[in-house]
């Protein structure tokens, strides 16, 4: 998962922010305040003179000059806690951490109890990568001012860097509440939940690398990519597999639809509604073949049942409805179902277009707040209904609310249903702390780690969409979440990110590469030949740039094309070299230099994660009659794939071992 230079780009640095601001002049009114003068001492006129000298050079961004007239103040003055803090103040503004900390930390020793000694020290001892140390002056801050929403803002950043996100989710909720319109809180909150998805998705794959659960959210992995073939393949080997995600005939069911089998999806969304009649994405499933199909009336009728049965269910998954269709497809679909006469309460078309427009309803429309559908008879009396008969109903909103006390009851069977129904719902905070219980109560099961992982992805997106919306118009915010969608292999949203950063700023370098790396990524080799093409006219020498190129031209089978790029992105960060030394061997096998490419495959050998270098290798050494590194390369292949069956849920795309070994003397 991505982790976004955040400190690069501001939204990590306080640097220029207004409260920043307010700090320093909340210093400055104490320092301005005559002060009581020892014998010898210099008049006040004069410390007076270096403040204001001071303060005039750091609202001209002269943070050395600033810097050098508090130094001199604090000549006369050393043991003012204020001077101090104004001194670190500028430190952090000129970007020296280090000298900052030690300001401040003389400003706290002098008066342990002033806020924004206590507040800097947190946000500078994160920045020096230093969190732990972070945190208690960061409590203490926030202890001595409960109105500011920098203390929970920097707070939680410093739980993020340590790991604890649960704490990090609360001080980010904190943070929020004091100022809903503060983006950068929006932001961290997001990259938080991210890095709980990550560190999830680790624990994942190095304990439950078996489980159904596992093998779920490698098969959705495999859809993202648009790979259908191959997740439909997963998801058939898991179904019979105990226990497992729910859903997942429907889930395969979607899979082979996007492959274009209506047939047999057809036939596992039948096959699900009858073994699991709960399972809403069932219905959805027979409402997009429905609506695929001509049959709007019968489309229109399961799309009122499953909103019938529970509003957040139909709010969180209806946009399934229009994926794979075309531009033109879609919009049919969209007129179709928005359609006055369509049969649909007001309600239920307003949760539509939200979920085909990716927000919600606009200012002014007449939007019915959703609520709870009315259960089934047999379940009206809520003291009679249990969250397992809600459950099997498909009122999963009702369930959860039956299960909430679950959360402090410590049951691990009831905490499992709370994740379900409150994740089917749309409830993802409440699906996160259940997982988070759950796992506290069972640390190695992997039902905990999947619904956490679901759950918090899904928050991760809506605390970036409030970003978003806060920061609308720019270009760094349209790539910092296109980054996010590429880290996610959701490229079409990067790309509609991306160019929408092109559209403020024109030529971007980082837009242009993430335009073009999304590209390449979505299979659209065209599209990333020619934007990386436009970008390298503005900055030839951009070894990333130069990356992309290389790869699509790889991609496009042009080898001899792909080399002069790849030269040049022998400059990219260290730890990406191995892996273009891995591609120029590939180039020089291509074109029929054996030896070059060897040793261009052996200095690429390290970035090797599914055994295709070695196994390329032995095939150039069998060519040239070296049996025995060829023979090495062979068992070095061998034990790069058990290593890889061992971390991974699947490889489907693994070099075919069998076809070298039976034939030893292939020539490339």
């Amino acid at each position: 998962m991505l982790s976004p230079a955040e400190s690069s780009n501001g939204l990590e640095s306080s640097t220029g922010n207004p409260n920043v601001n307010n700090c320093c002049k909340l210093l400055l009114l104490v320092l301005l305040v005559k002060p009581v003068l020892g014998p010898g001492q210099q008049p006040p006129s004069h410390l007076e003179s270096l403040v204001a000298a001071a303060q005039q050079a750091q609202g001209a961004h002269d943070f050395g000059a600033a810097a050098s007239a508090y130094k001199e103040a604090l000549r006369i003055e050393p043991n003012m806690a204020e001077l101090w803090a104004n001194l670190g103040l500028v430190q952090h503004q000129a970007g020296d951490f280090p000298n900052a900390i030690l300001s401040f930390l003389q400003a706290n020793h002098l008066n342990a109890s002033l806020y924004v000694p206590n507040l800097f020290l947190g946000i500078d001892y994160v920045r020096v990568g230093q969190a732990p140390k972070a945190i208690p002056f960061l409590v203490k801050a926030e202890k001595n001012n409960r109105t500011d929403p920098q203390a929970p803002l920097a707070l939680g950043r410093a739980y993020r860097a340590v790991g604890r996100y649960p704490e990090a989710y609360r001080e980010f909720a904190r943070a929020s509440t004091l100022d809903p319109k503060l983006g950068p809180v929006w932001f961290a909150q997001g990259i938080a939940h991210l890095d709980q998805v990550e560190a999830d998705a680790r624990r994942m794959t190095d304990e439950d690398k078996e489980s159904a659960f596992a093998g779920a959210l490698y098969a959705e992995s495999l859809r993202k990519q648009g790979r259908f073939s191959e997740a439909a393949t997963l998801y058939r080997s898991l179904l019979d597999s105990r226990p497992q995600p729910p859903c997942m005939k429907s889930e395969l069911g979607f899979a082979l639809l996007r492959h274009h089998d209506a047939a047999s999806a057809a036939s596992e969304f039948e096959g699900e509604r009858a073994a699991h009649p709960e399972c809403g994405l069932a219905l959805l499933g027979h409402a997009r073949m429905a609506l695929d199909g001509g049959d709007n009336l019968n489309a229109v009728a399961l799309l009122n049942e499953l909103w019938g049965r529970d509003h957040g269910f139909f709010e969180s998954n209806a946009a399934i409805l229009l994926e794979g269709l075309s531009s033109e497809q879609a919009g049919v679909v969209t007129g179709i179902l928005l359609n006055q006469n369509a049969g649909f309460p007001e309600d239920l078309r307003n949760a539509l277009r939200a979920a085909f427009n990716g927000s919600e309803p606009e200012a002014g429309e007449s939007v019915a707040k959703p609520v709870p559908a009315e259960p089934p008879a047999e379940l009206t009396d809520a003291t009679r209904g249990t969250a397992e008969e809600y459950y099997a109903a498909g009122q999963f909103k009702h369930c959860a609310q039956r299960l909430e006390p679950s959360l402090a009851a410590g049951r691990a069977d009831k905490l499992r249903l709370l994740a379900v129904c409150s994740f089917f719902t749309g409830d993802n905070q409440r699906a996160s702390s259940a997982a988070t219980a759950l796992a506290a109560l069972q640390p190695h099961s992997p039902e905990a780690l999947y619904w956490s992982i679901l759950a918090n992805e899904r928050i991760a997106l809506k605390s970036l969409a409030q970003f978003q919306q806060l920061e609308p118009d720019t270009a760094r915010s349209h790539i910092l979440l296109g980054d996010i969608y590429s880290q996610l292999e959701r490229y079409d949203d990067a790309q509609a990110e991306y160019g929408k950063a092109l559209h403020i700023a024109p030529g971007d370098p980082a837009a242009m590469l993430g335009l073009a790396s999304a590209y390449l990524s979505n299979n659209n080799i065209d599209k990333a030949l020619e934007t990386a093409r436009t970008a390298l006219v503005r900055a030839p020498e951009d070894p990333e740039l130069n990356l992309v190129m290389a790869e699509a031209m790889m991609a496009n089978n042009q080898f001899a094309e792909a080399e002069p790029p790849l030269i040049k992105s022998l400059k990219v960060k260290p730890q990406i070299v191995p892996q273009v030394h891995a591609m120029i061997g590939k180039v020089y096998a291509e074109t029929g230099r054996t030896r070059e490419a060897i040793d261009q495959l052996k200095m690429g050998a390290s970035s090797d994660a599914n055994g295709a270098l070695h196994y390329q290798l032995a095939r150039l050494y069998r060519s040239v009659g070296d049996d025995k590194d060829a023979s090495a390369a062979l068992e070095e292949m061998k034990t790069i794939k058990l290593m890889r069956n061992a971390r991974a849920v699947k490889a489907i795309e693994d070099p075919d071992l069998s076809s070298l070994e039976a034939s030893q003397s292939d020539t490339p």
